[in-house]
């Protein structure tokens, strides 16, 4: 019985460990994988302001254009 006990003892720590560093494991992916989810997040906020910045940029120069009386039409 006592080196049932003892192997018993002498795993317990192991068996912690493991836990503990696929705990630590599953933490790393599931950052990498909600950091990936921010960055296309960012990225297509950033496409549609460019989109919006365009329009009005091109929606101005009409406007401007028009006030002018530089356009033919």
């Amino acid at each position: 019985m006592d080196s049932k006990e003892k192997h018993i003892r002498e795993n317990e720590p192991v068996n912690a460990d493991m836990i503990a560093d696929s705990l630590r494991a599953e933490g790393r992916n599931r950052k990498r994988e909600n950091t990936r989810k921010i960055n296309r997040l960012w990225l297509w906020l950033g496409i549609l302001v460019l989109i919006a910045i365009l329009l009005y940029w091109l929606f101005s120069i009409g406007i401007i254009g028009d006030m002018t009386n530089s356009f033919n039409g």
